[in-house]
Order: C-alpha cells, then sequence, then structure tokens
C-alpha cells in the first residue's frame, strides 16, 4: 500500500484502480470520500457497488467518518435504483471475510434490485435452543462493554 496525499491506496487493488481510473467503471455516483458504480458482474441490472476511496479492507479497517459518508450515500443511491429499475425492493449487502463471501478485500456495499419472482433466496434460519441463545448474548454483550 502506499500513501499518496491523503489517500491510501493499494496498488494490487481492482477497486483502488477504478478509482485511480486505471480501470474504467460506470460511474454512477462519486465524491471526495465515496465512489458507486455498477457491478461488471450482475445479480439483476443496476446492481451497485459503493465504496469508499481509500483503500479499507473491511467495516472494521474503515474510520467511522467515512462509514457514516457511506450510509448516507448508499440511502441515496438505492432509492435511485430501486425508481429507475423499477424494483419492487432491494438488499444492501456488505460482507467482511473470505468465509462472508468477500472477493474484493476493499470494503464495499452491493444494492441488489429485487423483483416479485426472481428466485433469489435469502440465507437459510436455523432454530437455537434458548439456553444457547442466552450464552451467545452474554458472550456479545461482553465484548460491548466499555
Amino acid at each position: 500500500m502506499v500513501q499518496k496525499n491523503t489517500e491510501v491506496i493499494s496498488m494490487d487493488c481492482v477497486f483502488c484502480k477504478i478509482v485511480k481510473g486505471d480501470i474504467p467503471c460506470q460511474k454512477l455516483y462519486e465524491n471526495d470520500k465515496i465512489l458507486a458504480f455498477l457491478d461488471i458482474s450482475p445479480i439483476h441490472k443496476g446492481h451497485t457497488l459503493i465504496i469508499p476511496k481509500e483503500h479499507h479492507e473491511n467495516i472494521l479497517d474503515m474510520p467511522d467518518e467515512t462509514l457514516a459518508e457511506l450510509a448516507k450515500t448508499t440511502k441515496k443511491i438505492s432509492k435511485a435504483v430501486k425508481e429507475a429499475t423499477n424494483a419492487d425492493g432491494f438488499n444492501v449487502t456488505q460482507n467482511n471475510g473470505a468465509a462472508a463471501g468477500q472477493a474484493v478485500f476493499h470494503f464495499h456495499t452491493h444494492i441488489i434490485p429485487r423483483f416479485d419472482g426472481d428466485g433469489l433466496k435469502t440465507w437459510p434460519h436455523k432454530d437455537i435452543p434458548e439456553e444457547e441463545m442466552k450464552r451467545i448474548q452474554e458472550d456479545i454483550a461482553s465484548f460491548l462493554k466499555d
């Protein structure tokens, strides 16, 4: 990685190359911190990616102010994607780590237009016994204490 002015860019990251203009994209929106463009392998027409211009691998690496800007931009672009595609709904997804399905290790959010009867499914739900739920709740809560 290199630092250019105040920007952090990874030389081998495809999204950093898009930010730098080395790889073209179908740009939808851009400001000084955020870039949004159409996914080149869309699930549906209008499938959009939103990225910070600085290289951050995942949500845990992202500065809070950048994450807040990204959330505001995601809301704005989600509305435009839904209206432009006449979608019945949309998914906003973001994967962290290979085990979660992250393939490009530069933070990115997907906006995926959804249509009634499109055949896409969400992940399956599980029944977890109440005592195990309580233990998990306590374990997670213990890491949230200041």
